[in-house]
């Protein structure tokens, strides 16, 4: 079967003095090194418009045969959110009760997180990533390819533009999330990802005092 044709456009790419490139890189690298995770989040709202902003953002990552295999769902009614953290700390009181390991748990201890998530009900939004294995065209499934490495790769997008808007983030996985399907009522060919609360830091709030990985142990240069 013959490839199917598609149209193409010119890309420019702007192109900057080395020098400049050099000191933006650096200006990026220290911005991005910045950012935290947060659980203690404020009420104050954000406007819709910001979060709209960071989600198409996020939906510009590249994908697998640009499937763009994902759904984004922004909660911010106060009913579906007190909903949907009773299921999330159902689910991880048993995490925290059993279902973790013994080693799970020691890691998580400088961290001070436990099974109660009030974060959910607080953050004025919850930005849930469904992933979708395959798209549902007139009744009939058509594949996604790469749909983790796809919705991943959106996912940091994500996280990057929320940073950038001077908001804060955590990324929440509660295992199982299927109760975030059947609550969102979302359609057959959708899978829970990432559970993302957003909105400003709260009063005075503090972050574990951790160091990311050096340089060494990250960078391989082959030259």
């Amino acid at each position: 079967m013959p490839a199917t044709e598609h149209n193409f456009i010119n890309y420019k790419c702007i192109r900057y003095p080395k020098a400049e490139m050099l000191n933006r890189s650096r200006e990026y690298y220290q911005f991005m090194d910045r950012r935290r995770t947060i659980r203690d989040f404020s009420d104050k709202p954000v406007p819709y418009e910001i979060i709209e902003n960071i989600v198409m953002t996020a939906s510009t990552a590249p994908s697998g045969a640009h499937k763009q295999p994902w759904s984004f769902c922004i909660v911010a009614d106060p009913e579906l959110k007190k909903e949907i953290r009773e299921a999330a700390e159902k689910e991880e009181y048993d995490n925290y009760n059993g279902r973790m390991s013994e080693e799970w748990l020691e890691d998580l201890q400088p961290f001070g997180t436990d099974w109660k998530k009030p974060f959910l009900e607080i953050a004025p939004y919850l930005i849930v990533i469904f992933k979708k294995p395959y798209d549902l065209v007139d009744g009939e499934k058509k594949k996604n390819y790469y749909v983790n490495e796809s919705v991943g790769l959106a996912a940091g997008f994500l996280l990057t533009a929320i940073h950038n808007a001077g908001l804060v983030a955590v990324t929440h996985t509660p295992s199982p999330m299927n109760f975030l399907h059947s609550i969102l009522k979302r359609p057959e060919n959708e899978r829970a990802f990432l559970l993302i609360p957003v909105g400003y830091p709260g009063e005075e709030v503090k972050v574990p005092d951790i160091d990311r990985k050096a340089k060494d142990e990250v960078l391989i240069y082959y030259p």
